[in-house]
């Protein structure tokens, strides 16, 4: 095996060919990525240009991001160290993170040697448990080269790490629904719901709850070889499936489904739900028998929503107060609903919100009044317009992976808790039904994410950063959670090494030949942590005798045993036809079809065996914030709550279109959306002319947690008292002025779970003001790299 610091390539995979064909003075390279399969053209070793797969209905406008990220000044092209952190030795450092911190290029056999003597310190001193893995986030879509599972592995190998567990796309679904409908049954909900096909096929209305949003569509981890999702809503609406959108923008659904567009007030979903029950009730429409042999807690659900409860009914009378949506409105909706195959989609970013588990439930509960779950193309659904996976179909069997091995150490944080983490240590607290501990850490070591995009209240996270002795960050680009590191390694992108690709439920899996060198001294992370296991003794644990070219062929051969093998091809067949059909797809079905056919024969993994509608277990909890029946919980950050008197504009901060989360921010079609340099703010003409703004001002958005500049764009695509800033803006702090000068509305957001059942993540809804920035805005350094001088 070659040695990891002689970092070579050899005559590996990439000498196969892997869909490379010449076109004029550039080639074309075929590779993946987690917005689809496309390809990108490369002239004298620079990306010189990005374009669509020939077999692709609809590929995501992404791509065009890739020339300029690939080659941008932001790239890490050496280790480096914080000066500070080199000078003074490890320890807490609340200017961590400063715009106008130094760093210190080291050469690799000395950065490496440091940062091995640093975590045998650690590990020494404080344990194994005082390391935490971080390492949330998207990452690259290749299946060996994961950044999480390569430094997961190494820490493994190593000792050991505090974890995260759940996500913040979907906490509150992965805390919530095993109680509900149980494990299996939300893994089913999550990984093989209904196709879009059998939608077309069997669905006369899709009510979706948070919309459909195409962008988020063209995205699923592990990158698919197709777009389909947007083609297959159009196939289901051209076959008479009717939608209807229950979201603060009316373009959250593409505008060729012609969704009907009911502009509820944000985080108000839930009231909306109730009410449309209440006429099932009140109108003899809900299905008593289904509730009665496939549901506990149907009475106690019935006695709620009428009023019995406590004396208020949640009539859609009283909804429209709550949620804007008349009454009329409201009642035609759910008689419609009873009238067809009704199918109730409830998209993850209605529960990024405080007591996001309550849309969850609510919805859940008003799928099983109309008694459709388990039937095809009815019942409930979460992650429709979420994930260009939902929808797409199944594979049994799964996809290749690389073996992240056991962690030794037990102790965890919800990912959301990062900062209470890291400011708490010793403090308890409460995760569903348990009581925890946080960890005290020493060292944070993150790969392949972005805290500093996907966390809220970015004020605090700077501080909770500034804690721990160490910050370790293996990245490609100097985002804001690199400069807030004390060492920092260079990876290589996907683009620069071999690798295969798939996700659920795609038709092929595909391989990524490597189509442009390293950039700089930067590594791929398997030669970095091969290199590291070697310091520490443990090599042969990590790398099994394998160098990179071995393991791709290992993962690859591994995933074809497990199908049988004998009809799909070797390693070098599969590399040099560039892709293999995936065998196996599974017959779609309906959610708990099997359940719906015998609740006896195949129970849920609830205590009751049915669809708890009320949960004694959640009960037993005993949490304020999520009891033990789906319930109108009013949240600060709302329209027309106490809050909003201050803060009179409902700040919408969800999935950007130009981008993934922050991924290649600085590419051709993220900047063309921007105004100025900085992230688009969306206004109400109303509310844009009562501040006397225009298409194009440059704007502070502002509260008491922080503020930041945007570029105001004007549109009737939102409710009045609504604005939009989609995340994704690279976090940047250098102005005096604002917590950020780019547009990032992370600084905004409360930092806080949706319940004590599941801790989520509640960015999706901030109350904010908005006012015109007055003078010379700021200079924007988000995209400037730090200075990085060499060692005195």
């Amino acid at each position: 095996m070659a040695h990891a610091d002689d970092h070579v390539h050899g005559d590996g995979p990439a000498a196969a060919g892997g869909g490379s064909a010449e076109q004029g003075a550039a080639t074309a390279h075929r590779t993946s990525s987690h917005w689809g399969t496309y390809e990108v053209l490369v002239r004298d070793g620079t990306v010189t240009g990005a374009r669509p797969g020939p077999d692709d209905p609809d590929p995501a406008p992404l791509i065009a991001n890739v020339p300029a990220a690939q080659h941008h000044a932001t790239r890490i092209g050496t280790p480096a160290v914080r000066r500070r952190w080199l000078e003074n030795g490890p320890g807490p450092d609340l200017l961590r993170g400063d715009p106008d911190d130094d760093y210190v290029a080291l050469d690799w056999d000395t950065a490496l040697d440091l940062l091995a003597r640093e975590l045998r310190r650690v590990r020494e001193t404080h344990g194994d448990g005082a390391v935490f893995g971080g390492s949330y986030g998207w990452a690259g879509a290749g299946r060996f080269h994961h950044a999480q599972s390569q430094l997961h592995r190494f820490l493994n190998t190593t000792g050991g790490y505090t974890r995260s567990v759940g996500t913040y796309s979907h906490g509150a679904v992965e805390s919530l629904l095993p109680h509900l409908i149980g494990p299996d049954g939300t893994r089913d909900l999550l990984r093989r719901p209904a196709t879009w096909d059998t939608v077309a096929a069997h669905t006369d209305l899709l009510v979706t709850f948070g919309g459909l949003r195409g962008s988020n569509t063209w995205v699923a981890s592990g990158g698919r070889a197709a777009q389909t999702a947007v083609p297959a809503m159009r196939a289901a609406a051209a076959n008479g499936t009717a939608f209807v959108s229950v979201s603060p923008l009316r373009d959250d659904t593409p505008e060729d489904v012609g969704a009907e567009w009911l502009p509820a007030a944000p985080g108000t979903d839930t009231a909306l739900m109730f009410a449309l029950m209440h006429v099932l009730f009140d109108e003899g429409l809900a299905d008593r028998e289904f509730l009665g042999r496939y549901t506990v807690g149907a009475d106690h659900l019935r006695d709620s929503i009428m009023g019995g409860a406590d004396g208020v009914a949640k009539s859609p009378e009283w909804a429209e107060g709550i949620t804007g949506v008349p009454a009329a409105a409201i009642r035609g909706l759910a008689r419609r609903m009873a009238a067809g195959r009704t199918l109730v989609n409830v998209g993850w970013s209605v529960q990024r919100a405080r007591y996001g588990e309550q849309p969850l439930w609510a919805g859940l509960a008003l799928a099983s009044c109309l008694g459709q779950v388990g039937l095809p193309g009815g019942g409930f659904a979460s992650g429709y317009g979420s994930s260009g996976n939902y929808g797409g179909g199944a594979t049994p069997g799964g996809i290749p992976r690389f073996a992240q091995g056991a962690d030794p150490v037990r102790s965890f944080i919800p990912v959301a808790l990062v900062s209470d983490m890291l400011l708490h240590p010793g403090e308890a607290f409460d995760f569903d039904g348990s009581r925890l501990v946080f960890p005290d850490i020493r060292l944070v070591w993150w790969a392949g994410g972005n805290p500093f995009h996907h966390h809220q209240d970015l004020s605090r996270l700077r501080t909770a950063f500034g804690r721990p002795e160490t910050v370790v960050v293996g990245e490609t680009h100097w985002t804001a959670t690199a400069r807030h590191a004390d060492i920092v390694l260079p990876s290589t992108t996907t683009l620069e090494r071999d690798d295969i690709a798939a996700s659920q439920g795609d038709l092929t899996l595909r391989a990524m030949a490597r189509a442009v060198a390293p950039h700089g001294q930067a590594r791929d992370e398997y030669d970095t942590y091969a290199a590291l296991a070697r310091r520490l003794g443990v090599e042969q644990e990590f790398t099994e005798g394998r160098d990179s070219a071995g393991w791709l062929r290992h993962v690859y051969d591994e995933w074809r045993d497990g199908r049988g093998g004998d009809d799909l091809p070797s390693f070098d067949g599969f590399w040099a036809a560039g892709s293999v059909p995936i065998p196996g797809r599974a017959a779609d079905t309906a959610l708990l079809g099997a359940f719906r056919a015998d609740p006896a024969a195949a129970p849920l993994g609830t205590p009751s065996g049915l669809i708890e509608l009320r949960s004694e277990t959640i009960a037993g909890f005993d949490y304020p914030d999520c009891p033990g029946g789906p319930t109108w919980l009013a949240g600060e950050e709302r329209l027309g709550s106490e809050r909003s008197r201050e803060w009179p504009l409902l700040l919408i901060a969800n999935q950007p279109s130009g981008k993934l989360h922050s991924q290649q921010d600085m590419g051709d079609y993220s900047a063309a959306q921007k105004i100025g340099g900085r992230a688009p703010l969306r206004l109400h003409p109303d509310d844009a002319a009562a501040r006397g703004l225009a298409d194009g001002a440059v704007v502070r958005v502002y509260n008491d947690r922080g503020s930041c500049l945007a570029g105001v764009r004007v549109s009737d695509a939102l409710r009045p008292g609504v604005a939009q800033l989609s995340t994704g803006a690279w976090f940047d702090p250098s102005a005096p002025d604002v917590t950020c000068a780019h547009g990032n509305p992370n600084v905004l957001t409360a930092d806080i779970g949706t319940s004590a059942l599941s801790q989520g993540c509640t960015g999706q809804h901030v109350l904010v003001e908005v006012a015109a920035y007055s003078g010379e805005p700021p200079r924007m350094r988000a995209f400037e790299p730090p200075r990085i001088g060499e060692r005195s």
